[in-house]
């Protein structure tokens, strides 16, 4: 049998569901079958925080008392500065970035998911297999080009340093828990239009080679690829989905 992307009867537990992409995630998710354990801070199934070992696992243990099983988990949640030039997140420099802005998106973006990856991982262990997909960003591959925002800002150091961490972590766990039949694989999306302005976005798509940003919806497609049985050779990899962004 063709290896699809169904995911009829897999349960998945989703970090950061609540947000922005969450949301698509969640919709394509669902539309391939799968039930999907939204976590976040609010508004979710099941309230999580990632810079919380407790809150982790009890949520864990939640979900596998609700349903049974986790056969997916999804890193999703993340501190992400959305860019808007007046923001004053966006106006500081590297030489100025301050401490305390890194430290708070190495909690959340590298060391939260690492603490949700520990709960993955020995559950999946005892159920014999799983699959973890960690979203980190094109930005995790290639650095932020300059001339794409406005003049004063830049994109925060801070972003791409974790989710380039973040593949290294999908790495590693893909080499160390092979052998129990789990897989884990990045996803790193390039620019997601989210109302941005028309400045930025004919700035952005110059360097792209499908002259556009990318749309949710075909993130979201990926993202369901890499949960189902169509990726099951797959591990260890990012696949990245930026509009041609590196081919430019």
């Amino acid at each position: 049998m063709a290896p699809t992307t169904n995911l009829q009867d897999a349960v998945i537990l989703i970090t950061g569901g609540a947000g922005f992409l969450g949301g698509y995630f969640t919709e394509a998710l669902t539309a391939a079958g799968a039930t999907v354990v939204v976590t976040d801070l609010a508004d979710a199934d099941v309230v999580m925080d990632v810079t919380d070992q407790q809150s982790i696992d009890d949520a864990f243990a939640r979900v596998v008392a609700e349903h049974g099983k986790i056969d997916v988990v999804i890193n999703n949640a993340a501190r992400d500065p959305k860019f808007d030039p007046k923001a004053e997140q966006n106006q500081l420099e590297f030489t100025n970035y301050p401490e305390e802005a890194m430290q708070g998106s190495v909690d959340v973006n590298l060391l939260g998911a690492w603490r949700v990856c520990k709960a993955a991982v020995r559950q999946m262990k005892t159920a014999g297999g799983g699959t973890i997909v960690n979203v980190a960003s094109f930005y995790g591959v290639t650095p932020p080009r300059k001339e794409v925002y406005p003049v004063g800002t830049e994109k925060p150091i801070d972003y791409a340093i974790t989710k380039a961490g973040l593949i290294m972590l999908t790495r590693q766990i893909a080499s160390q828990f092979g052998v129990d039949g789990i897989r884990a694989n990045a996803l790193a999306p390039g620019g997601v239009f989210n109302e941005h302005d028309d400045e930025f976005v004919d700035k952005y798509k110059e360097h792209t080679s499908l002259d556009r940003m990318n749309t949710p919806e075909e993130v979201a497609d990926a993202l369901v690829f890499l949960c189902s049985p169509a990726s099951r050779g797959m591990t260890g990899e990012t696949l990245v989905v930026d509009a041609g962004w590196r081919s430019r």
